[in-house]
This record gives structure tokens, C-alpha cells and sequence, in this order.
């Protein structure tokens, strides 16, 4: 098994990609919050979006993040 620790280790040539424009639905949420997922549950704090895949799945996202990542669309 090949282990990766840091770009360094990365012997073959790296292509460059942008992720596909995916709406998905949102809203930011403000005071602290939990989310029960099949995975256990996770947590969102005061400022934080609550999001919404295109599976349906819910998750959060922290602001920061958003801003940095996220641009909000009319319908």
C-alpha cells in the first residue's frame, strides 16, 4: 500500500481540476446545532450552514468555509 504524507511523495505528474458548479440548498443556521447521520452525530455551531446534497443528505459546513467556497443563487 503507497503512503502519502506529502506532496513530496507524489511521484507521477499532478493535473489540475475544478470542482463542477453542483447547486445544493442551505441556510445558515444561528445557534449551535446537531445533525443525526448514519454516520453518528455531527455538530454545527451558532454562524454555520446546514446543507443540503444532492442525495439528500444533511450536513454542516462551517462559515468560514462557505464564504470561501459557496456563492448564493437565485432560484
Amino acid at each position: 500500500m503507497k503512503v502519502f504524507k506529502s506532496k513530496d511523495d507524489i511521484a507521477q505528474p499532478l493535473k489540475k481540476a475544478v470542482k463542477k458548479p453542483i447547486p445544493v440548498q442551505c441556510c445558515q443556521i444561528q445557534e449551535d446545532f446537531q445533525i443525526h447521520t448514519l454516520e453518528g452525530v455531527l455538530k454545527g455551531k451558532k454562524g454555520d450552514w446546514l446543507m443540503v446534497g444532492i442525495e439528500g443528505e444533511i450536513y454542516a459546513c462551517d462559515n468560514e468555509i462557505f464564504i470561501k467556497t459557496y456563492e448564493i443563487i437565485s432560484d
